[in-house]
């Protein structure tokens, strides 16, 4: 095997390794509760860190038995899986840059406003039909019911780090100026008419802030958070990915030209 070939492999290898950080980005997306909920942000990831290792893997073949077509395969199907690596960061960064969280005075967790997020968040998540399959989905989860396990006392709750979820739909909003009993347990709202959503608050542990805006956008906060948290490996990978192709490329190049000095030396040329 050819020098230009042994770095062919090894730059494989290196692609090979960074699929591993794409797909458990992607197993921990899925493994949300909310992701669970919500099937158009599950597996595109996971998807696309398989096919790299794949495609990886024949590249790794390709390069070690020197398998001319089968490298060619490799180049072509990198370029697209960068590309469409490059077109998922991307997007993902354009729809999650608007946060509709706001500070709320003396609690330790923020609220959210859905007027806040990006139109397409909105259009396809909670504005679609899709918000009926997935608030009994959310009631299903143990996001509500693990609040009342953590926080016992209201200076406990009131100073806690909730998550955006937690925050929209185990309670109701704080303008509505409702009595603690525990996190998903409150009474006589002393300002009702402030907020629609004061009105939608239930104490039921099946509907609790389930049918409110802040739900929604709660949920829409945590996809912002979890998905800002994996463009960052998502970037790491990307710009390795595309600094291995580049050399592979040119030694792909190298290998075909060792091959034809060889050939030459060997007559058949």
């Amino acid at each position: 095997m050819g020098v230009a070939n042994n770095i062919t492999a090894l730059l494989n290898f290196i692609a090979f390794l960074c699929s591993i950080p794409i797909i458990a980005a992607g197993i921990w997306l899925a493994s949300k509760p909310e992701n669970e909920c919500i099937h158009l942000f599950r597996w595109p990831v996971v998807l696309l860190g398989f096919l790299i290792l794949l495609v990886s893997l024949a590249g790794f073949v390709g390069a070690y038995w020197y398998k001319e077509t089968l490298l060619a395969f490799y180049l072509c199907c990198m370029a697209i899986l960068i590309g469409l690596l490059l077109i998922l960061l991307v997007f993902a960064f354009v729809v999650t840059r608007a946060d509709g969280g706001y500070d709320v005075p003396g609690r330790g967790y923020r609220e959210y406003r859905l007027q806040g997020f990006s139109a397409w968040l909105r259009n396809h998540v909670v504005y679609s039909k899709n918000w009926d399959k997935i608030r009994p989905c959310l009631a299903e989860t143990d996001v509500c019911s693990k609040m009342t396990q953590n926080y016992i006392t209201a200076d406990q709750f009131f100073t806690a780090h909730i998550s955006p979820l937690q925050s929209g739909c185990c309670k109701p909003p704080t303008v509505c100026g409702y009595n603690y009993v525990n996190p998903t347990l409150w009474l006589n709202p002393v300002n009702p008419a402030a907020d629609p959503d004061c009105y939608l608050w239930n104490n039921d542990q099946n509907q609790l802030c389930y049918n409110c805006n802040a739900c929604k956008a709660g949920l829409l906060g945590n996809l912002r958070r979890e998905w800002r948290k994996t463009n960052v490996i998502l970037i790491v990978a990307v710009v390795v990915l595309i600094w291995v192709y580049v050399i592979a490329c040119s030694a792909f190049k190298n290998a075909q030209t060792e091959d034809l000095f060889r050939r030459y030396k060997q007559g058949w040329v």
